[in-house]
């Protein structure tokens, strides 16, 4: 059983997200190449980081990002079961993030000492995700969901829910997504694409992020 309540972990992953703005959601294919994307990401500015249990590199990617890269705040993403939340956790994450949210791994992250941001598209999706105490959302797909209009429609009956969008945000509407009161902050891929990681073009990507956060700051 969680030694944490339902709030104390709202509470955690709050202090996490707020302070992040940007979460980059990372897919990585190779293990060498987790340790120089994410001290990459953190020179700009980037700390906070989404690693999705999408390939079979992810896990160990992320248990070396986690030992070599202390100034990294690293969570799994793509997490889509109970299983998938005990791995996440025995990795040493952060905080956990799904597409989606069964009742099963609401219950699972509710009896877990983990932090999970669940995913949702829909007012019913949210109100099982608030019945077990889970007041802050990942919104995905965020613009296919029906975006910004969407995400302020559900403002007028869940005001107290916040969100981060995921899904369609990049570097051309990230900071009109978090202009919005219920947004707590916003993830994607747009700062380190495929093909950056790839040719391990860092320095590239440190001054994408940078770029990132001085557009941000000055809004």
């Amino acid at each position: 059983m969680t030694g944490m309540s339902g709030s104390e972990r709202q509470a955690a992953l709050e202090k996490i997200l707020i302070p992040a703005r940007i979460i980059p959601v990372l897919t990585i294919g190779r293990v060498e190449d987790g340790v120089p994307l994410a001290r990459a990401l953190v020179a700009g500015g980037v700390k906070t980081l989404e690693i999705t249990f999408r390939t079979e590199a992810a896990a160990d990617a992320a248990r070396a990002i986690i030992a070599e890269v202390p100034e990294a705040v690293v969570g799994i993403g793509t997490v889509l079961n109970a299983d998938d939340l005990r791995r996440a956790q025995a990795l040493g994450a952060r905080f956990a993030v799904s597409p989606g949210a069964t009742p099963e791994l609401l219950d699972a992250a509710a009896a877990s000492d983990l932090p999970l941001l669940p995913g949702i598209a829909t007012a019913s999706e949210l109100m099982q995700a608030r019945a077990r105490g889970f007041d802050l959302l990942k919104f995905f797909p965020a613009e296919q969901s029906g975006g910004i209009p969407m995400l302020r429609a559900l403002a007028g009956p869940f005001p107290h829910t916040r969100f981060c969008p995921t899904g369609g945000v990049s570097a051309a509407n990230a900071a009109t997504w978090l202009a919005e009161p219920n947004v707590i902050a916003v993830g994607g891929s747009w700062l380190c694409p495929a093909s950056d990681v790839k040719s391990g073009n860092w320095e590239v990507i440190t001054g994408r992020c940078i770029d990132a956060m001085k557009s941000l700051r000055r809004r």
